[in-house]
């Protein structure tokens, strides 16, 4: 009669099985989660995907009332000479 560890896989055969199941299970929870990514980002709009000129951001910061009307015109003409102040 033969014993169970003479022809059989032995503690390499254990690791090796052990490896594999880790391995198996790493796949499955990475294909789950690569699924959900890329469901949940086709459902989302695109938040500001293009970016927006600063005097636009100006103008609707005037607009809402952030800023009266001296400032928007003080920061309109910065933007408009590319950043120097315009002495009057």
């Amino acid at each position: 009669m033969m014993g169970w560890y003479q022809d059989g896989v032995g503690w390499g055969g254990w690791i090796v099985m052990s490896l594999v199941m880790v391995a198996f299970w790493a796949l499955v929870v990475f294909a789950v989660v690569a699924i959900f990514r890329g469901t949940s980002s086709s459902t989302r709009p695109a938040e500001r995907s293009t970016t927006r000129d600063p005097m636009q951001i100006l103008e609707e910061r005037f607009a809402r009332g952030e800023i009266d009307a001296e400032e928007y015109h003080a920061r309109a003409d910065v933007l408009r000479t590319g950043g120097r102040p315009v002495t009057r």
